[in-house]
């Protein structure tokens, strides 16, 4: 589907380029953005009534572009990252870290428009990187990655003479600590609890009270001497 572009698209094309794109792309992304608008008669039109305006654009943006190349390739930018002793980095230099080191020097160039060699740098040294501005101009930056060294944390040494309690180890069973018979300090064992009511030997068990035994047997007969029963019916 052929359509004449409203608006600057990198790496589409510029305001007033005729391009061939997918009906889909047209459809749903650039006529509903107001980014491209169909190619007919109408349009053609409106964009040759605009061919000066455009052009004076272009030339502006050509310029502006002229201007940044000479200042991004006197630029030096230096990158540092964790590396080790052989000068591996512990990540990768990509587009966007050189996005973000370029902003903070005040230049906001899109991270699509930033081409580094093999798309990442993982080892510290010199690189050229490619920074494409505006229609064929592009600048050659300069980067330095520079290795930053990691110290390793010492490990803490063990506590030593120190007791494990039987909590530490919640896989084993746990066994009751052997009772202490003596020694400075000890204490005495208690004494056993002693019962309120006293024992009763097995063989009196069940055997009433004296008291008892006395009720149960009765009053004894009066068994009196005879000289006395007589003396008194005298």
């Amino acid at each position: 589907m052929k359509v004449i572009l409203n608006k600057d698209l990198a790496p589409l094309g510029e305001e007033g380029d005729v391009k061939d794109v997918a009906k889909g792309y047209a459809r749903n992304y650039l006529f509903p953005r107001g980014i491209a608008l169909p190619y007919t008669d109408k349009t053609v039109r409106i964009f040759e009534a605009r061919r000066d305006e455009i052009e004076a654009r272009k030339a502006v943006k050509r310029q502006g572009a002229a201007g940044l190349k000479e200042t991004l390739e006197a630029l030096s930018l230096v990158i540092t990252m964790p590396a080790g002793a052989n000068g591996k980095l512990y990540g990768a230099v990509t587009s966007q870290t050189i996005m973000e080191e370029l902003a903070k020097q005040g230049f906001q160039v899109e991270r699509k428009r930033i081409e580094l060699p093999g798309n990442s740098f993982k080892s510290v040294g010199k690189y050229k990187v490619t920074v494409k501005l505006y229609e064929n101009a592009q600048a050659e930056c300069t980067i330095t990655v520079e290795g930053q060294a990691i110290k390793a944390e010492t490990p803490a040494a063990p506590a030593r003479g120190r007791r494990r309690r039987p909590e530490e180890f919640p896989g084993e069973p746990q066994s009751s600590p052997p009772a202490d018979t003596g020694g400075a300090g000890a204490e005495s064992p208690e004494p056993p609890a002693v019962s309120a009511e006293p024992e009763v030997p097995e063989e009196a068990a069940g055997q009433p009270e004296p008291a008892a035994r006395e009720e149960a047997a009765g009053p004894e007969e009066d068994s009196g001497d005879p000289g006395e029963a007589g003396s008194d019916s005298e």
